[in-house]
């Protein structure tokens, strides 16, 4: 039994490492997408028609286009109007900006879901719009991004596979790479399949633990 498990056992180190690389990326292109998803969807939302419309076009360039091309363009093109960017700040700033144009609808829709008189309570307790939008919208909007922000989360990771083509061995790249070395195609893809959901399946019960939190304070 062991003869047989030991080829699959030694892939796996290769894989971990890929992983590590995988969760690297996710986790700071999370930080980089939550704050852009606020700061655009004030921007949609602004008064100014010229800052709303720029955030529009923005998001639906962003949404419109593939995650896959932004990274190329980002790594290969750029480079030629003197623009250079390493590899990992290129998947992090690439995919950063793709998942804030998602999370920008959700953070509007989240705010746009607050009932009007909520501001105007704010406003009566001598509150600016700042400080409404700080102590009562947000608070109360996030309850209702939690669900889709999560979902977004869950997709960045299984976007990161996308920056093997910048040349970053993340878990996807280390699979096929493993692939070729030892030719354990079934054994491969099996544990590249487990590990994926392993990173992924944990965030559904952070989120779902979030959202019962976030309700106590309703």
């Amino acid at each position: 039994m062991w003869s047989s498990l030991a080829p699959t056992l030694q892939i796996l180190p290769q894989l971990l490492k890929g992983a590590a690389v995988t969760l690297e990326i996710t986790a700071m292109t999370a930080v980089v997408g939550a704050v852009l998803s606020f700061v655009i969807a004030f921007a949609r939302m602004s008064g100014n028609r010229l800052v709303s419309g720029a955030a529009r076009v923005y998001i639906e360039i962003l949404r419109g286009t593939s995650a896959l091309v932004q990274l190329f363009y980002l790594f290969y093109i750029l480079p030629v109007f003197g623009i250079t960017m390493g590899p990992m700040t290129t998947a992090v700033v690439g995919l950063g900006l793709n998942m804030s144009a998602y999370g920008a609808e959700v953070v509007r829709a989240g705010i746009q879901s607050v009932d009007e008189k909520q501001y105007e309570g704010g406003a009566a307790l001598g509150l600016t719009r700042f400080q409404v939008m700080r102590l009562i919208i947000v608070p109360q909007a996030v309850l209702v991004m939690l669900p889709s922000l999560g979902n977004l989360l869950i997709e960045l990771i299984k976007a990161t596979s996308l920056v093997s083509l910048i040349t970053l061995t993340e878990l996807t790249f280390s699979g096929r790479q493993m692939v070729v070395t030892t030719g354990r195609t079934f054994e491969v893809w099996g544990l590249v399949l487990l590990i994926y959901f392993c990173m992924a399946y944990p965030l559904t019960f952070a989120v779902r633990a979030a959202e019962t939190r976030a309700a106590r304070f309703r």
